[in-house]
């Protein structure tokens, strides 16, 4: 295709001009305008990308302060007043909702252009569009913003090892200097908390709590911006909102419970760092905590008073705390109060609480309150507040923060037979620098990867992508896959050779019972998930590539490499125990498996993967790993997760047994083959 033309281009030129012919005062949708910029980097049009991605991230900033703004001024100029008939609520629910609509036409236009897809939603949540800047200002020659736009991009992806080293490059060039690596995204209260801790950190206590304050008041203006974004349309999982509920008070009760859920963890929200799944622990009372002792340090006795009675708001009759309590009231000779900002605060979240368990019983939904305030994080200090005479004793950190260790479910144990004649250990353990990992080949035969690939490519091309996103993993490769049921269904369809199905089927169980044996299990390895996967590499879009085909992750846990951590938690597949990768192919570029620490930057192994390689490896924090970008050409893998619970047993695997249990009886055939079409997927 010609460089200087493109379909997509003159598309997405048409629509665009379109949308401004019809509203000039329109703002202009933030996907479209993303859309224009990736089309312009696949062609290497620069000043394009740089151009639209900025009105990109314009357009979404404004989309969201305009949302803010339209709801805050509507609940302020519609009030509920004293009276609560039916009648009277209602009026002031429709008022608002006119006033919210005109406000939001007003400023957006048609709200119907800015219905964002979540895939897209999710890229600006990832700041993919930074990613993409990155690259854009680089080839300009315009390194000052080319490191704002990477550093903004690595505070949400820490683990990106290419990224890391860009900024590492960026340092060294001449007229960049520190004040150009700034994060164009950074929430207000989260910088003004991490300036503080630095400040008192070194002693400086004065300005510490001029930033610790300036970071309560930012995290409640926060707050309120939170829960004015959750006003909007809501999910409701597990059935269709409107049919499944007919009663007026019913679908109110059901929207009003999912909207109050999701204000109810703005808590979690406004605590969590970019790019991260779990909140810093303890965040907003620690707060309290820091200011209590630095008003001590610098004599503000009553402040210091007022800031330790409001930790203990959020952590009743704590030890610690509770000590210094007392001796700030023997100083001064009198008591306290606490600070009504955060008793209102936590008064409103019970009574919130109260509220979301009726609503969750009435919706038939469970319902379980999050620990938002755990008190096991705390400060990390040499030494403590006063007590006794001479006004010192040693600090003990209120809480040690709980370091936790993901190990896999059984004793550790590896080296048991192979099961297959054919299949040769390459490389154990100690050889790959780690725990719980193998690497193994001839697990199949050259003419199997064969005949897997080109299933892969007739299966793969029928749309079976991951969650239906073409690239979930990177923009500069295509992903596709297919499950084991699926590909059976198009076995017996006769769309592809079921031999051919039936081999990835028997391929996946010489996995798995591999893994089961060599680690010397003393249960049951269940499947929990079997992919057949393939990447491949976009043409136009490979010059100085900085990511990775897959970033780094644990599979069981949510890797956080800051604390060199890995929380054990929801969302993460918690349930799996073993992985496994079975390759396909190494005609490819780039591609490579590696293992790295938990700072998700140490590579410890890598794999060159070719036809027939299986790595196996525990889920869990020991084991970090990814995918090295794919440069050239296609990489396909039977991809497999497993766990030693039934409970979690793969549902579409078990479907797969009895298809497979028919095929061996013979009763399929004449019986036809009975998979319901809606669990294909």
């Amino acid at each position: 295709m010609d460089g200087n033309f493109s379909p997509g281009l003159v598309w997405s030129a048409v629509l665009l001009t379109s949308v401004l012919t019809l509203c000039s005062a329109t703002l202009e949708p933030y996907d479209l305008l993303y859309d224009t910029a990736v089309r312009a980097f696949s062609t290497s049009d620069y000043e394009r990308v740089v151009r639209f991605m900025e009105a990109a991230l314009s357009s979404h900033g404004e989309l969201r302060s305009t949302t803010v703004r339209c709801r805050l001024r509507c609940l302020d100029q519609h009030p509920f007043d004293g009276s609560f008939s039916d009648l009277s609520f209602f009026n002031v629910v429709l008022h608002r909702a006119a006033c919210m609509n005109e406000c939001m036409e007003e400023k957006l236009g048609p709200q119907s252009l800015h219905k964002i897809s979540e895939d897209v939603v999710q890229d600006f949540n990832r700041r993919i569009p930074y990613n993409y800047l990155q690259m854009a200002y680089q080839k300009l020659k315009q390194p000052e913003k080319a490191a704002a736009a990477a550093h903004t991009y690595f505070q949400a992806n820490p683990e990106h090892v290419e990224m890391g080293e860009d900024l590492e490059q960026y340092k060294d060039l001449q007229g960049v200097t520190e004040e150009h690596f700034v994060d164009r995204e950074a929430r207000p209260h989260q910088r003004a908390f991490t300036k503080a801790v630095k400040l008192y950190d070194k002693g400086h206590y004065e300005e510490a709590i001029v930033l610790f304050e300036e970071a309560l008041e930012e995290y409640y203006k926060a707050d309120v911006n939170c829960r004015a974004l959750c006003q909007g349309p809501q999910k409701f999982d597990g059935h269709n909102h409107v049919r499944y509920r007919y009663s007026l008070h019913e679908l109110i009760s059901d929207h009003f419970t999912q909207v109050l859920h999701c204000e109810h963890e703005c808590v979690r929200d406004l605590a969590t760092r970019p790019g991260r799944l779990s909140p810093m622990e303890n965040y907003l009372p620690l707060h309290y905590d820091y200011l209590q002792f630095a008003y001590f340090k610098v004599g503000w006795m009553e402040d210091a008073l007022q800031c330790a009675l409001t930790y203990l708001l959020f952590h009743k009759g704590e030890e610690f705390m509770t000590d210094n309590v007392e001796y700030y009231r023997e100083v001064l000779g009198q008591d306290g109060e606490s600070r009504e900002k955060a008793a209102w605060y936590l008064r409103r979240h019970k009574q919130e609480l109260e509220l979301l368990l009726i609503g969750s019983k009435t919706m038939g939904a469970d319902f379980t309150e999050g620990n938002y305030w755990s008190s096991s994080g705390g400060r990390d200090d040499s030494n403590r507040i006063p007590s006794g005479t001479d006004g010192w004793m040693e600090y003990v950190p209120i809480a040690e923060k709980k370091n936790v260790l993901v190990v896999p479910p059984q004793q550790l144990r590896e080296g048991g037979p192979l099961v297959y004649n054919d299949v040769r250990l390459v490389l154990d353990s100690v050889a790959l620098n780690g725990t719980q990992r193998v690497l193994l080949d001839h697990v199949i035969s050259e003419e199997e990867c064969a005949e897997l690939q080109q299933l892969a490519y007739a299966v793969t091309m029928a749309g079976d992508g991951y969650r239906g996103r073409m690239s979930p993993h990177t923009p500069n490769e295509k992903f596709e896959g297919a499950t084991v049921l699926k590909t059976l269904q198009y076995g017996y369809e006769g769309r592809v050779p079921l031999r051919s199905a039936r081999l990835f089927y028997d391929a996946s169980e010489r996995a798995r019972r591999i893994i089961e044996s060599y680690f010397m299990l003393n249960s049951t390895l269940h499947f929990s998930y079997t992919h057949l996967v393939c990447r491949t590499a976009i043409t136009g879009q490979q010059d100085h590539r900085n990511d990775l085909s897959h970033p780094i992750h644990a599979d069981n846990c949510l890797l956080d490499p800051e604390a060199n951590e890995c929380w054990k938690e929801p969302p993460a597949y918690t349930y799996r125990d073993y992985s496994a990768l079975l390759y396909l192919n190494g005609d490819f570029e780039g591609g490579e498996f590696i293992f790295t620490e938990m700072d998700a930057k140490t590579v410890t192994a890598s794999v060159k993967p070719r036809c027939g390689r299986l790595v196996g490896f525990s889920s869990g924090g020991e084991n970090p790993h990814g995918v090295k970008a794919v440069t050239s050409g296609q990489r396909c893998a039977v991809a497999l997760w497993f766990t030693l619970d039934p409970l979690f047993r793969e549902l579409e695997r078990l479907q797969a047994d009895e298809v497979i249990l028919a095929l061996d009886t013979q009763s399929v055939w004449g019986h036809g083959l009975n998979i319901n079409p809606k669990d294909e997927l």
